[in-house]
């Protein structure tokens, strides 16, 4: 047993109650009820996943979510398989497939916009909580979208409706208005040492 003298116990109890001013403080300032824009970003792997595990956090207080997936890969993710069904999430899969997949940049831009409208009218209906856009920042990239209609809409959209956006790289404009940006990193993955995607893991 590890044994914490009077002193450095003292010690310990002052830094943990300044640490806890701190955070009350920061609690306190923080007031103002609103949904939020997050943009899930970088070349690592986890932005979807993360994404779909705050929307299951919302789905378990009883809040009501959309999903638009803005490409479509070659399987059923286990995600969309779980979630297909449930009554408080509608999941709108869009698209033809991965850009260098389908190699048709007309098919890959009509799909796009298909993707757009639906995504769209739900941020115009109050009665999604949280909606994800998955993969969404491509579109701007290949330059499937315009970028100024879509921060238009997000400004535009429910008080307290919440949106998150994946996808390696984000348009600046996105950028600026968002509300919280992760960035998560690449430091290595087991795709590049040669091991398999895999059900559970990669879809």
């Amino acid at each position: 047993m590890t044994d914490i003298s009077n002193e450095s116990q003292a010690a310990h109890q002052k830094r943990m109650a300044k640490r806890k001013a701190i955070v009350d403080e920061r609690i306190a300032k923080a007031t103002e009820e609103r949904g939020v824009l997050i943009l899930l970003k970088g070349n690592g792997k986890g932005k979807s996943s993360s994404a779909f595990g705050t929307m299951a956090r919302s789905v378990g207080h009883g809040q009501k979510a959309g999903v638009v997936q803005f490409i479509k890969g070659r399987l059923q993710t286990g995600e969309y398989k779980l979630f297909q069904d449930h009554p408080q999430i509608d999941w709108h899969v869009m698209g033809h497939g991965f850009t260098w997949e389908t190699q048709d940049k007309a098919k890959d831009i009509e799909a796009a916009q298909q993707a757009w409208a639906v995504a769209e009218k739900l941020l115009q209906d109050d009665s999604y909580n949280i909606l994800i856009f998955d993969e969404m920042s491509y579109m701007f990239k290949y330059g499937y979208l315009e970028v100024e209609p879509v921060v238009a809409a997000l400004k535009a959209r429910p008080k307290m409706q919440n949106v998150i956006i994946t996808g390696r790289t984000m348009a600046t404009p996105l950028q600026d208005i968002a509300d919280t940006i992760s960035v998560i990193q690449d430091e290595r993955h087991a795709f590049r040492l040669g091991v398999k995607a895999q059900q559970g893991i990669e879809f």
